[in-house]
């Protein structure tokens, strides 16, 4: 179930045949979930996975250009110095629980000394995290190197599961059951139709200030309707993250991906989000329109090294345009989250219910 199912449309523009990121050329998503299905009243251990995003299909030796953002810094994403620094995305980006980060990276490194043999090269793989300690047995540890290479060997164009399902199986989403969503839209322009597509990983934000299409929803479904989770001892409500990805096949460049990431922000926002203290908000974005970016560390054992190579870019009375798909995709991709999630109670006995599909349409049409 997705919120076009509902009858919940966001924005004006068109979707793309998927309404996902997988919408964009060469894009594959895949997954690898542990858990995250429990009966009614019943807990428990174990709810978490991987998520991973490949770009195209060999990003390990093709680079695309990438930027990102920070809306709020209480969260991770490795790699984002090298982005920033050289506006490029050398590695598929993998999205997982906080204390499995570091074990996800790792599998990258040897994903790519797998695929590339032995040489002089570094990797510096893109990895993101929320937390789901309260739904998971996050120090357990339960995701392996097993899991990284399921996500990476299942992905595809498909359009991607939502809800408990990879990185997002135990996350929790304005006090709701949240996860893993995803959205796209086109665009048509005097050179072509391009698409943007965005995927997020959602476990952010109040009740209170859940608002969808405009509508306090949040304020509608209080904690009285549908109970809220417990929160933990230290923690204040909303902590918990989100990571937000765009993809898109229009011919950024860094500069203009940045700012692509940013916009996504403005999405988070939409819906309610407000980057609390507590909470890593993290945005990037990656343009797969210019092909042919030659690896960091040329190959050795070809002959010629490029000197230029030839790009292009998206004039900049276009980019507002973008700016509103961005957007308009975040909001969708976390409503999708929210719709497709189902309720589940971790190994200490908090729930986190499922926002109520009826009660959802009733506070949007009151």
């Amino acid at each position: 179930m997705r919120a076009r199912d509902l009858g919940i449309e966001i924005g004006r523009h068109s979707t793309g045949p998927l309404n996902a990121i997988t919408d964009v050329p060469g894009v594959n998503v895949g997954y690898a979930t542990v858990g995250g299905v429990t009966a009614e009243g019943e807990r428990s251990t174990v709810n978490t996975g991987v998520t991973v995003i490949l770009p195209h299909d060999d990003v390990w030796t093709e680079p695309v250009f990438a930027g990102a953002h920070r809306l709020n810094g209480s969260g991770e994403m490795t790699g984002l110095e090298w982005v920033r620094e050289a506006g490029e995305l050398t590695s598929p980006i993998a999205l997982t629980n906080t204390h499995s980060l570091g074990l996800v990276r790792d599998a990258l490194v040897k994903e790519q000394v797998n695929r590339r043999g032995p040489g002089p090269y570094w990797c510096l793989p893109v990895v993101a995290e929320t937390y789901d300690g309260v739904l998971n047995d996050i120090n357990g540890h339960h995701v392996t190197e097993r899991h990284v290479a399921e996500a990476l060997r299942t992905a595809s164009a498909d359009l991607p599961a939502e809800g408990n399902v990879g990185g997002g199986t135990g996350m929790i989403c304005h006090q709701f059951k949240g996860g893993s969503g995803t959205s796209s839209r086109v665009i048509d322009t005097a050179e072509g139709r391009y698409t943007v597509g965005v995927f997020v990983q959602a476990n952010h934000g109040r009740r209170e200030r859940l608002s969808i299409n405009g509508v306090p929803v949040g304020r509608r479904i209080s904690a009285e309707v549908i109970p809220t989770p417990e929160v933990p001892r230290g923690f204040e409500p909303g902590s918990g993250s989100i990571v937000v990805v765009v993809a898109t096949d229009a011919p950024f460049l860094p500069h203009q991906c940045s700012r692509l990431a940013q916009r996504a922000a403005l999405g988070v926002g939409r819906m309610g989000g407000a980057g609390e203290q507590y909470s890593g908000d993290l945005m990037l974005a990656f343009s797969t329109g210019n092909r042919g970016i030659p690896p960091y560390l040329w190959d050795e054992r070809t002959d010629v090294e490029p000197a230029t190579i030839g790009l292009s870019m998206i004039a900049p009375q276009l980019m507002t345009s973008f700016f509103d798909l961005v957007i308009d995709a975040t909001e969708e991709a976390i409503l999708n989250c929210l719709v497709s999630a189902t309720t589940l109670t971790g190994p200490t006995g908090t729930t986190a219910h499922a926002i109520d599909h009826e009660l959802l349409m009733t506070a949007m049409n009151a």
